[in-house]
C-alpha cells in the first residue's frame, strides 16, 4: 500500500502560487500489509475458550485454505513481519521437515486421544492467534505450600518427535525433555508424570 509520508513538509510551490496543497510534494513510502494479512490468516473464527483439544481450535484460514497458499503467505510474511506467531506444524512444513498439514493434525489428534484417556491432563487453548495450545498435568503442581508450575507438554518444530515436556518446577524453568512423538509419549508417560525439578 502506498501512502504519503505524514512528516514531509508541504509543497512550497503550491504555497507560492496561492493554490491548495492538493498535490503535495511528499515522499511516498510503501507499507507492507503482510502483517495484517497474516494476523487475519491465523485469527480463529469464534471463541476458543471451551476447546478441549487442538481440533477444536482449527478454525482459522491457515487450517482450511489450500496448503500451498498457506505456505506461500507464511514464507512471504516471515521475511517482513517481526514477532510473527505460527503453529508448530506450519513452521515444520515450511522448513520441509513435515510432509503435510494433515500429518501435523494427526500428531495433535494422537496426543489428544492419549492424554484424554489419562486423568489429570488438561488442554490449555488460551494462547494468542497462531500459537499452539498445550497440555498441563495438574496433579504435578501439588506441593507442600510452594507454588509449582505443572508438568507441561508442548508441540514443537524443534525436533521431529514434535513433542517437548517441561517437568513441574518451582523456581527456574527446566530444559525441555524431547519426546519421540505420540508412540514415545505413550512409553514415557508414567515417568513424565512423576518428573519434578
Amino acid at each position: 500500500m502506498a501512502v504519503l509520508d505524514p512528516d514531509a513538509p508541504p509543497n512550497p510551490r503550491a504555497e507560492e502560487l496561492g493554490q491548495p496543497d492538493d498535490r503535495p510534494d511528499r515522499q511516498i513510502r510503501v507499507e507492507p500489509l503482510l502483517g495484517l494479512e497474516w494476523s487475519r490468516a491465523v485469527e480463529p473464527t469464534g471463541p476458543i475458550g471451551a476447546a478441549r483439544r487442538p481440533s477444536h481450535v482449527r478454525r482459522a484460514w491457515i487450517h482450511r485454505a489450500p496448503e500451498a497458499q498457506v505456505i506461500n503467505l507464511y514464507n512471504s510474511a516471515r521475511g517482513t513481519v517481526t514477532e510473527m506467531s505460527a503453529p508448530w506444524w506450519l513452521r515444520a512444513l515450511a522448513a520441509g521437515r513435515l510432509s503435510s498439514r494433515l500429518g501435523g493434525f494427526a500428531v495433535e489428534d494422537q496426543v489428544s486421544d492419549l492424554l484424554d484417556a489419562r486423568p489429570g491432563w488438561y488442554y490449555m487453548p488460551w494462547t494468542g492467534p497462531g500459537e499452539d495450545g498445550y497440555w498441563e498435568y495438574i496433579p504435578s503442581d501439588e506441593t507442600s505450600g510452594r507454588v509449582r508450575v505443572p508438568t507441561t507438554l508442548v508441540l514443537t518444530d524443534r525436533h521431529t518427535g514434535w513433542l517437548d515436556v517441561f517437568p513441574a518446577y518451582t523456581d527456574r524453568m527446566p530444559d525441555p525433555i524431547a519426546v519421540a512423538g505420540p508412540a514415545g509419549l505413550r512409553g514415557q508417560l508414567v515417568e513424565l508424570e512423576a518428573a519434578r525439578r
